[in-house]
C-alpha cells in the first residue's frame, strides 16, 4: 500500500507564494493520476463532495489538469526519481485557504476531479492565506 505525505504548507499573505510536495513511500508508475483536493470554502460547497478536485497530473503523461479557481496560478511539476510532486502555487487568494490534500488512483479521464475516484490519500498540508 502506498503511502503519501504532504508537505510545505504554511501561511501567507494574499498574493503570495507557496510550494507543496507529495511524496509516496513507493513509485507512482502503477496509477493513473495524482491529484490534489481542497475543501470548497464552506458558503459555496454543493452537493454532498467535501473535497473537490484542483489539479491532477497524469503519471506516465506528467501533464497536469487544472480546474478553473487554480488554473493560470498552480503548477505541478513531478521529480519521479524522488517519487514526488510539487504544486507551485502562485498569486494565493483569501479563498484558497483549505487543507490540501494528494492522492492516487485509477479515475477516468473525466473523473480525475473526483475525490471518489482515488484510492490512496494523505494526511494533509494547511494552506492559510491572509487577506
Amino acid at each position: 500500500q502506498v503511502q503519501l505525505r504532504e508537505s510545505g504548507g504554511g501561511s501567507v499573505q494574499a498574493g503570495g507564494s507557496l510550494r507543496l510536495s507529495c511524496a509516496a513511500s513507493e513509485t507512482l508508475s502503477t496509477y493513473y493520476y495524482v491529484g490534489w483536493f481542497r475543501p470548497p470554502p464552506e458558503n459555496k460547497r454543493e452537493g454532498i463532495e467535501e473535497r473537490e478536485g484542483i489539479a491532477a497530473t497524469n503519471v506516465r503523461g506528467g501533464g497536469t489538469s487544472y480546474d478553473a479557481p487554480v488554473m493560470g496560478r498552480f503548477t505541478v511539476s513531478q521529480d519521479n526519481a524522488k517519487r514526488t510532486l510539487y504544486p507551485e502555487m502562485n498569486s494565493l487568494k483569501p479563498e484558497d485557504s483549505a487543507m490540501y490534500y494528494c492522492a492516487a488512483g485509477y479515475p477516468s479521464f473525466d473523473n480525475r476531479f473526483h475525490p471518489k475516484s482515488y484510492t490512496y490519500w494523505g494526511q494533509g498540508t494547511p494552506v492559510t492565506v491572509s487577506s
